[in-house]
């Protein structure tokens, strides 16, 4: 399988992860101190919903473009703004631009903050050098993103989030996110990771989700939302965060509660926002 993301820019999956992350970072900007984002599967970091990827599976309409045809009730509103304000200002003058992960956190740093984002796949790493221009926040860097884990950890700065989205394109994937995490923490045990999975079955996110229990991992959020019956493709997805932030939980919650209805395309549709470990 040759992953390309760009089928599948900002749809449900997409709007799950964004949000979160846009949340964790505004977290991270409340104190002064720099931190760092690495972004170990970056991708091309900015995407074209009317481009012919995007316009082929039409994923975006039931994601993003959901949450632009509807009211946003005022406190979900200050949730999401962060993330649809970065959104937005892609798609002035009628552009139909997304942001990646690595541009939407580049959108969201303060000058004192920096951006590592690994991309391996050739053509992807040379649209994800164009996205992030000369910004000199950030860094680029053609590095399979499991290397990058042990390259770039800690960071200098001891504050920071690791962003770990893998593409699922081989059968071993979990086993590998599962002996990535696992490792990472041991080297970096205080940072925030941030980690998406896709739910086509349930044995290996739980399977990986009790690795890191055993591994002693102290606070464990979990973050999973199922659009309901939808025919074939992706209909669940879920996102870990180790360290998340303190008020996270609570926002999630808020937050997931609004978009069930908003994004569900058939019976079943549900979320839910737990403690794994401590919390």
């Amino acid at each position: 399988m040759n992953y390309r993301h760009a089928f599948h820019a900002g749809n449900f999956a997409d709007v799950l992860k964004h949000a979160i992350l846009a949340r964790v970072l505004t977290h991270l900007s409340d104190k002064p101190a720099a931190f760092r984002v690495i972004d170990t599967h970056a991708g091309a970091g900015l995407y074209d919903l009317a481009g012919p990827e995007a316009s082929r599976t039409g994923e975006w309409r039931d994601g993003i473009g959901r949450l632009r045809d509807v009211s946003i009730p005022s406190a979900v509103a200050a949730l999401l703004a962060p993330y649809l304000d970065v959104v937005r200002d892609l798609s002035t003058d009628g552009a139909s631009a997304y942001p990646g992960s690595p541009l939407l956190a580049l959108r969201l740093l303060r000058p004192q903050d920096r951006l590592i984002a690994c991309e391996l796949e050739p053509t992807a790493a040379a649209a994800l050098a164009a996205a992030l221009g000369r910004d000199p926040r950030a860094k680029h860097v053609t590095l399979d993103g499991w290397l990058a884990l042990n390259a770039y950890l800690p960071p200098k700065e001891r504050r920071g989030v690791v962003l770990v989205d893998p593409p699922f394109e081989r059968a071993d994937e979990f086993s590998r996110l599962t002996h990535g995490i696992v490792n990472a923490t041991r080297k970096w045990a205080t940072g925030t990771y941030l980690i998406w999975y896709p739910i086509k079955e349930r044995r290996e996110p739980a399977a990986f989700v009790d690795a890191l229990v055993r591994a002693g991992i102290g606070k464990i959020l979990g973050i999973e939302l199922d659009i309901g019956e939808c025919g074939p493709g992706l209909r669940a997805t879920g996102v870990v965060v180790i360290n998340p932030p303190w008020r996270l939980a609570d926002e999630m919650r808020l937050l997931i509660d609004w978009l069930v209805p908003v994004l569900a395309r058939g019976p079943g549709a549900a979320a839910r926002v737990d403690w794994i470990a401590g919390g």
